[in-house]
Parts: structure tokens; C-alpha cells; sequence
């Protein structure tokens, strides 16, 4: 390998290690996202410079540097996942990282292929060249959220949960923002290559400049409404954060101890209407708390106007789920929602990986999986669509709720227990991650973890009340639920992620079927 290939390589890594940083800033958590535009434009100039040096076969170089690029980007991403297999799951250290690198370079395989193609059969026109590098980008991404149960965290579009490109939410979700921030990128991109051709487009650059400047002084357009047409006045509530740390909440004498007293505490004494724990508050099943302590909650909420939401494990014959019921006035039975999609590894074992899973001490690590689009809890004319840990991760999923707009949820509910990850960007990750979705169908999202982010976030995304995290405390707010549908809500409630799949698929055939098939045909 010689020093020009190294280089190359350094660059594509610090491209895509700036690419991670975009998403949560490491000194911050805030999502930056003209690192994101400068990042991904960096990408598209080297592998421009992969495609000028006209070397033989190319899509050898462009997967080599684009797995590269990726396997850094999504590296920084979720690198605290080490966290939770060492330090919480008892792995040796070096296995720790090592998964982590192998998950992101696996992951990565995805990109680097889509950098391939471009370099090797993209069209020769710089303006076809960026809709086919847009369009390989969002396949992608697709791909990565969708095979093996999908794991799109980090995905670029949340770096836009501020910046011009927010605006788009409502009508296109967050791979469509990526799809055209990547469009912009590839612009810009060769427009800086040394190419007289290119430079001397000068409407290339323009068009960016003029895009970007006409989404930042637009104004946000409201899609949905105030849900007063049913007259439902704001909803008060009490978001728990216990802080128990994750090395004793599985601890009987413990964090158990700890949970099951602050929290009946804060269930019996709550004086705000809705009261929430986060994911698995009660670290227990039904059959192991003590007698009489769930009966306590269900007669406390039996009658009056107050009610509760509780996440606790439940096992019955369809096995363990990861749960949350709810407790209200008049009701036979405590509502129930199970996750659905649950996490590889922590909460279900992939075939063949149960020897991977036996390495770690991680209790409750195989659950049965709840519906698609299950029932809201419905309290003081609010419908409020809870979904648990990284559910929010796929918005498509919440989405289906949205089918029926007269039965559509007035407010998000994210309940989370990311003390796995400890004091990590892990945190802030996650809030981008619920902020998109309440952009996406314009709702509020609440959320109440373990150890942060326990916020409000409007039908805007923005967070207008939050704790500290890692510390034990209780956040009140008033929250107005939002009535309507947004563009995104009623495609993806209808024909889920489809039609960006299309679209994508449909571009990469005009664009860079044409020129593999002559190459091929040379």
C-alpha cells in the first residue's frame, strides 16, 4: 500500500468519524448539521479523485475506501455499545471492542458498496452523478434499517433535526432528508474538484446555497393542529427518572430495593394527571413483587382523575415481553402495550449467536415481541402511542398508527432505560433520534428513562423541559396533543418506507444502470 492509498484512507476515516460527531456533538450532544453536509461532501470528493485517476478497476478502490469511511462513521455512532457488554455484560474488554468493530464494519458493507457502484458506473454528467449518489446512499440506508431487524442508528438525516433541512421532515422522514442532504453534498462536492467542467457550473453551487437559505428562512409549516376539536384541555404529567445505576438495578437487595420503593413512592403520592415510569421501572415480574404491590397501583388509579403508565417485564404463555400497562378509572383490565421490535441480543437471540449471548451477564434477554400498531392509551381525551427503548428508532413502525386519523395518537410516549450505555453520547443520540419523530408527525413526544434524556419535546423538536440526566427526579409538564396527519405520517402509515425504495431503485436504474451495462458491453 503506498502513501498516496494511506492518505486517502486517513481522509475517508476522519470523514467519517466527522460524520459521527455530527449526529450528537462529543462535547455537548447537540447535532451540527453543517458537519454532516461537510462530512458527506468530503466522501463524494475523494471518491471523485478515486474515479478521476482512471485506475483499473475501480470499484475495487471506491469499496475498499468507502467501507472505510463507514466503518469509522458508524464506529463513533455506537461505540458505547462496549459499554454495555464489558462494563454491564461482563465481556472481556478486547471481545467488547472487537464486536463493535465487527458490527460497524458489517454494517458498513452496505455503504461501501453503494461507493463502489458510484465510482465505478456512475454517470459521466456531474449532475446525473449526484442523483445517483443520493439515490446508492439511501438504498443504504434502507438496507441497513431493514435487513436482520434493521439497526439504522445514526443514520445521516438526524444530524437535521436542526438546520434547514428539518423542514422536510413532516413531508419526506428522515431518510428523505438524507436522501437530498446527500444530493447536495455530491453537488458541491464535484463542483470543487479540480475540473474546469464543473467549475464553470456555477449553477451547481447556487442551487445549494439557494436551497439551503430558502428551508432557513421558511417558516415551520404547522400540518397538524391543536387537538381542540375535541376540546381536550393540555394533559399534566409526571415523567419518573430513578436514576438506578445498571450494575444493581438486577440486584435484589439493591437497585430492586431502590426501584420498588422511590417508584411506589412517586406512584402514590403523584398529583399530576398522567404519571409515567420509564422502560422496566419494576425490574420484576408480576409473580416475584411483592404481595400486593401491583394490586396497590391498580387501586390507586382505580378511581379519580389521575392515571399512570408502569413499564415492568410480564411473563405469560406467549413468553416474556418488554411491557408498559396502564391504569386509569373504569377500566377492567390495566392497558397493555408490548415492544415490538426488539433489540438483537439484549431482548432476543439471532439463530446461531446464542453461544455470543452466553459471554454476558444480561438478565431478561429473550422476550416475546408485541403487535404492529397496537391500541393507544386513551386518558382526559388525549391518545397516547407509547413505544419503548429504540422502538422511536423506526419511525415507519410508529407510522402505522397514524392509518386511521380519527383514532391517530395526540401524543408520543418513548419509555427507556439507556443506563447501559452509562454518561455516554448514547443519550443524546437517542433524543435526536425522538425529536425527529416528533418533527416527522408533528406530535409531542414525552419521555421518561432511567437515567436521561427524561424531556418534553414539542411538535416542533424542541425540547422545552428536561432533567439532568443521572439524577433521581421528577419532571412535571403540560402537554397539548396535536390532532391531523403530516404528509410523511399518511404515506408511511399506508405504504411504510416503499416509496422511498422506489424512487431510489428507479434513479439508480436511470442513472448508473446505463453506464454498468456499456462497460460491461466494452
Amino acid at each position: 500500500m503506498n502513501t498516496t492509498t494511506l492518505l486517502r484512507a486517513l481522509g475517508f476515516a476522519l470523514a467519517g468519524t466527522a460524520q459521527a460527531a455530527s449526529i450528537a456533538w462529543p462535547w455537548g450532544g447537540q447535532p451540527l448539521w453543517w458537519l454532516q453536509l461537510l462530512s458527506m461532501a468530503a466522501l463524494v470528493w475523494l471518491l471523485e479523485g478515486l474515479r478521476l485517476d482512471a485506475a483499473p478497476r475501480p470499484w475495487r478502490r471506491g469499496f475498499g475506501q468507502g467501507w472505510v469511511f463507514a466503518t469509522a462513521w458508524l464506529c463513533g455512532n455506537f461505540w458505547w455499545l462496549f459499554i454495555s457488554m464489558h462494563t454491564y455484560g461482563g465481556m472481556a474488554a478486547p471481545l467488547a471492542a472487537l464486536a463493535v468493530l465487527l458490527l460497524a464494519a458489517a454494517l458498513g458493507l452496505y455503504y461501501a458498496v453503494a461507493c463502489a457502484v458510484f465510482v465505478a458506473w456512475a454517470p459521466r454528467r456531474w449532475w446525473w452523478r449526484a442523483l445517483s449518489f443520493a439515490a446508492l446512499w439511501t438504498l443504504a440506508e434502507l438496507i441497513r434499517g431493514y435487513w436482520f431487524t434493521g439497526f439504522p442508528w445514526g443514520a445521516s438525516g438526524y444530524a437535521h433535526v436542526e438546520g434547514p433541512l428539518a423542514k422536510l421532515a413532516p413531508w419526506v422522514g428522515v431518510y428523505g432528508i438524507g436522501a437530498v442532504a446527500a444530493l447536495l453534498c455530491a453537488v458541491l462536492a464535484q463542483c470543487l474538484r479540480l475540473d474546469h467542467r464543473l467549475r464553470s457550473s456555477w449553477l451547481a453551487p447556487v442551487s445549494v446555497v439557494l436551497v439551503l437559505t430558502g428551508l432557513s428562512v421558511v417558516g415551520v409549516t404547522d400540518v397538524t393542529a391543536r387537538a381542540a376539536n375535541a376540546a381536550p384541555p393540555p394533559l399534566q404529567i409526571a415523567l419518573l427518572q430513578g436514576n438506578i445505576p445498571q450494575d444493581e438495578k438486577f440486584i435484589p437487595g439493591g437497585g430492586v430495593a431502590t426501584a420498588l420503593n422511590w417508584y411506589g413512592v412517586q406512584l402514590r403520592d403523584a398529583s399530576a394527571s398522567l404519571v409515567v415510569t420509564p422502560e422496566t421501572a419494576l425490574p420484576l415480574l408480576p409473580s416475584q413483587l411483592p404481595p400486593g404491590y401491583l394490586h396497590a397501583i391498580a387501586s390507586r388509579y382505580a378511581s379519580g382523575t389521575q392515571a399512570a403508565i408502569v413499564g415492568l417485564p410480564i411473563g405469560d404463555a406467549r413468553g416474556y415481553t418488554n411491557t408498559v400497562l396502564g391504569f386509569k378509572a373504569g377500566q377492567a383490565a390495566p392497558y397493555r402495550y408490548d415492544k415490538h421490535h426488539l433489540v438483537p441480543f439484549g431482548e432476543f437471540v439471532p439463530g446461531m449467536f446464542r453461544w455470543f449471548t452466553e459471554m454476558m451477564s444480561i438478565p431478561l434477554g429473550d422476550f416475546a415481541r408485541g403487535g404492529l400498531a397496537q391500541p393507544s392509551f386513551e386518558w382526559q381525551g388525549q391518545r397516547i402511542a407509547p413505544n419503548i427503548c429504540y422502538e422511536d428508532l423506526f419511525g415507519e413502525e410508529i407510522g402505522a398508527n397514524f392509518r386511521d386519523e380519527a383514532r391517530a395518537p395526540t401524543i408520543l410516549l418513548n419509555v427507556s432505560n439507556i443506563a447501559w450505555f452509562g454518561d455516554s453520547v448514547a443519550i443524546d443520540e437517542h433524543l435526536a433520534i425522538s425529536r425527529m419523530r416528533a418533527l416527522e408527525f408533528q406530535r409531542p413526544m414525552v419521555r421518561a428513562t432511567n437515567t436521561g434524556a427524561t424531556v418534553v419535546i414539542d411538535h416542533h423538536g424542541v425540547v422545552t423541559q428536561s432533567l439532568p440526566r443521572l439524577t433521581r427526579g421528577v419532571l412535571v409538564a403540560m402537554v397539548e396533543g396535536r390532532n391531523g396527519i403530516t404528509p410523511y405520517a399518511a404515506w408511511v402509515s399506508r405504504y411504510g418506507l416503499l416509496p422511498m425504495w422506489l424512487v431510489a431503485m428507479l434513479v439508480v436504474a436511470i442513472t448508473v444502470l446505463p453506464g454498468a451495462l456499456r462497460r460491461r458491453g466494452s
